[in-house]
């Protein structure tokens, strides 16, 4: 290499050595200019300038590098955007990051004291933590974790530290596409037991258990764990959370509609991930059940209500109550006996997620449950306490002084809460407690007695069965075939089940004689586990009969339902088997899954995966609960009930027409996901078939395409129609037969149709739902719902059309009027028979034909 090469070679180098340095730091010297950002060391996070959602305004924040969709964690100048991209981020003279715009209008600082003259420097961390350090002794004077905005990530912390006053908390964003402060908070409450809270303004609605938390908990993942660490002490209290593995991407938002998520990133699906999110159930809603009073969500069915009252207590309107109103909580039963130094003592009231904590008091350290009783015994205001062994430090007491507020049912925390009672209820306890013990024992005698009993009949069977075979080798055969028939008989008669002590556990046929997925039950043990029935166990009641819960569960887990035909439904022998051998062939997580049935006499039974949520009508049309579906869960529910009819249009094996598609029809799990039920009138089109027509029309008016319910005609496109009336009412939070002041002959389409041709269609909103939706993405719904409810059955789109619209971004076609647009008056409902009828739309009906 000759001289010149060399030093060629040496002033590229040089020129290209800065691009090879670590570009995470920003030093005084430095600017970042609108298109410039600071990569952290790892590649994990960004600093830059950005514009959310359809904003044109840009502001200086923090996003994920390896998210495909960018995610903002931090914003600095979120209540002051900039116009244009004229923005740059500096390190001022005094040693504080500043952010200008072309105006040189100061629209954020960092806007802390530096001592001394020594210069600053700005360095984005791997954890996605900005800080600001003073650069001889690199000292962190200023650190974007100590100023969340929306989102908590791993290892920022949550709460307040009492010796500078610094509050670190989470704000809400105003909408998608304005990250300014909005109304929702999500903070520390440091009094009493530490616990964390949601606010809308200063409103709590939501709270998470009072300190101490548990240490780890189940994440999405089965190979790592989420831990929790908590501080409370005189300098600080504050939560963290973080995962084993370095490697997953996670964070803790806290959405615009008040909604707190945790969410892990999916590289599978590159989608976030909801791990946990809260409020999510009713009765996360703070104060449900009022005072003293208890929420049960596991135990809570259709016709039962959720709130009960702590033992000694009564609720305080029995008028609100019987409403499903448990609001003013509960009083006390004996209000003029005293429960100071009266004889009155505790009832422990079993895992349960503690009571709010703000008057509640720590007593010493290394107290026994014995000792903390007695302490809060001799206190006249202390209503309740427990007894809490803290990650192995030894067992504290918290105790309450006052009103006890907001307590659930929970399988997590665990607590176990002892409740002050006067000496009548404490009586009344204690006997029911002694008499349940010897209950036990008496059960616990006559379970040994049978046993030892039938091991004594199985022994003699045994040795005659032995003598028997010895003398007649000869029969082998006979008793052979006298099986095969037993095994006919049993099939034919779907009778072939066996269940022990509430547990079922069906026993399968041989496959080539029925589905080998289908149990056959036994209806003694469905009469047993449904304690006869009992109105108790009842989840509900629609057109072919009633739903009970099954006090029990199947062999591998499952809780399940049984639905119980009644001979007047109209629903025979030929429907149930339609039901039976139709949902035995369809697997879809949209769709209800069947575990067996029963034919006994005139039985006729379904066994139905249990759902915890019962149907979405019991949600949307009621004004309290409709509150639990914010817009964004509304939406998932939509793309859930699609995409399982368009399963049974085109991806199952068979063709499936379901025919009484409705709210009712569409039930919800634990996790609040749609699953479609009742196929009792679901018909199969075999090949290239497209349409059929019937002379005996069932389903449901309100729901039904104007070709069936007029001519009997029925195809994919009627179930469309069906589709379309459930989607407008999911976004109304009203039924198609609502009556409107406006106009009170229109139907909810006819109503819906009128706004949108005068361009209002976003007035039908459910009121539950407006600070949530989002109004681009409502009112394409609205126009596909339209879309969908078109007279002609051919200018409606396929599910799979619909599916793309609700996806994608596409261009969506104009409607044409809808049917059914006017209810006819009560008087002039009638069948082409001449004969009377009418139906509300949560019954199934069934109408038949002159020939």
């Amino acid at each position: 290499m000759d001289a010149e090469t060399m030093v060629m070679s040496l002033i590229l180098l040089m020129l290209f050595f800065p691009f090879c340095t670590s570009v995470d730091t920003l030093t005084p010297d430095q600017t970042i200019k609108d298109g410039q950002s600071l990569i952290s060391n790892k590649n994990n996070f960004a600093l830059g300038f950005f514009s959310p959602g359809n904003s044109s305004y840009r502001y200086l924040g923090i996003w994920f590098v390896k998210v495909a969709n960018q995610t903002i964690v931090w914003v600095a100048n979120r209540n002051d955007p900039i116009i244009d991209s004229s923005g740059v981020l500096s390190i001022n003279p005094y040693g504080n990051l500043v952010l200008y715009d072309s105006s040189n209008r100061l629209l954020w600082s960092t806007n802390v004291s530096v001592q001394g003259t020594t210069s600053s420097v700005a360095q984005l961390q791997d954890s996605g933590n900005l800080v600001l350090v003073r650069g001889n002794n690199e000292k962190v004077i200023w650190q974007s974790f100590d100023h969340p905005t929306d989102t908590l990530l791993p290892g920022m912390r949550l709460g307040l530290n009492r010796i500078t006053g610094l509050d670190r908390f989470l704000t809400s964003w105003k909408s998608q596409d304005d990250p300014g402060t909005g109304n929702y908070f999500y903070r520390m409450n440091p009094i009493g037991s530490p616990q964390v809270g949601l606010y809308k303004g200063s409103t709590l609605y939501w709270r998470s258990s009072p300190w101490p938390w548990p240490t780890s908990s189940s994440a999405a993942t089965s190979s790592s764990s989420l831990k929790h660490y908590f501080v409370n002490n005189e300098d600080e209290v504050a939560y963290t959370y973080f995962f084993d593995d370095a490697y997953i991407i996670s964070r803790v938002v806290l959405h615009n509609s008040g909604l707190l998520q945790l969410l892990m990133w999916n590289d599978g699906d590159l989608q976030w991930k909801e791990s946990w999110s809260a409020p999510k159930y009713r009765c996360d809603n703070y104060r449900h059940c009022g005072a003293y009073g208890k929420c049960g969500p596991e135990s809570a069915s259709f016709n039962s209500f959720e709130c009960t009252c702590l033992p000694g207590y009564v609720p305080k309107s029995a008028k609100n109550w019987y409403h499903r109103d448990g609001s003013d909580g509960c009083v006390r039963k004996q209000l003029g006996l005293s429960m100071c130094g009266n004889g009155e003592g505790f009832v422990k009231v079993e895992l349960l997620r503690g009571p709010d904590s703000y008057n509640a008091v720590w007593m010493d350290m290394s107290m026994s449950s014995s000792e903390c009783e007695q302490a809060c015994l001799r206190n006249c205001s202390c209503t309740a306490f427990v007894s809490i062994n803290i990650d192995g430090k030894g067992t504290r007491c918290l105790a309450w002084y006052g009103e006890l507020n907001d307590i659930s049912e929970s399988s997590y925390e665990r607590w176990d809460l002892n409740v002050r009672v006067d000496a009548t209820e404490l009586a009344t306890y204690t006997r029911k407690s002694n008499g349940f013990l010897g209950h036990k024992r008496q059960l616990a005698i006559t379970i040994i007695s049978l046993m030892v009993t039938l091991f004594l009949v199985c022994l003699i069977a045994y040795i005659c069965l032995l003598n028997k075979r010895k003398t007649s080798p000869s029969k082998k055969e006979e008793e052979e075939e006298n099986k095969r028939t037993v095994k006919r008989k049993l099939h034919n008669q779907s009778l072939f089940f066996t269940g022990t002590m509430g547990y079922f556990e069906g026993n399968e046929l041989e496959e080539n004689s029925r589905h080998p997925d289908l149990l056959i039950f036994d209806l003694s043990c469905i009469v047993a586990a449904t304690d006869n029935f009992s109105p108790i166990n009842k989840l509900g009641q629609g057109g072919f009969g009633s739903v009970f819960k099954i006090q029990g569960q199947l062999s591998n887990g499952q809780q399940v339902a049984v639905k119980r035909l009644s001979n007047s439904s109209g629903q025979g022998m030929e429907e149930f088997k339609n039901e039976v051998m139709l949902i035995a062939k369809l697997q879809h997580r949209n769709l209800v899954k069947l575990f067996g049935c029963c034919i006994q006499g005139e039985e006729k039974m379904l066994i139905y995966e249990y759902m915890p949520n019962k149907s979405l009508d019991f949600f949307i049309f009621d004004h309290t609960r409709s509150s639990l579906l914010n817009w964004g869960k509304r939406f998932e529910i939509i793309i859930g009930i699609t995409r399982g009819i368009l399963y049974l249009h085109q991806d199952s094996r068979l063709r499936i027409i379901h025919r009484d598609l409705k709210t009712s029809n569409v039930l919800l799990d634990g996790e609040m996901n749609p699953k479609i039920s009742d196929f009792g009138i679901a018909r199969i089109f075999k090949g290239d078939q497209i349409q059929d027509k019937t002379t005996r029309i069932i389903g449901t008016y309100g729901y039904m395409s104007p070709e069936y319910a007029i001519f009997g005609k029925f195809s994919t496109q009627s179930d469309v129609f069906s589709f379309g009336v459930i989607l407008l009412e999911i976004i109304s939070g009203k039924k198609n037969n609502s009556s409107y002041q406006t106009h009170p002959s229109l139907t909810l389409i006819g109503h819906v149709w009128e706004l949108w041709t005068k361009d209002r269609a976003l007035d039908i909103v459910d009121s539950s739902i407006i600070e949530s939706f989002d109004s681009h993405e409502v009112l394409r719904c609205i126009q596909i719902g339209l879309l969908c409810v078109q007279e002609d059955a051919t200018d409606r789109p396929t599910m799979l059309a619909i599916l793309l619209m609700l996806s994608c971004e596409t261009t969506i076609p104009s409607p044409k009027q809808p049917a059914f647009i006017f209810r006819r008056p009560t008087n002039d409902l009638g069948s082409v028979t001449g004969k009377e009828f009418y139906s509300v739309n949560d019954v199934t009906i069934t109408m038949f034909e002159a020939r």
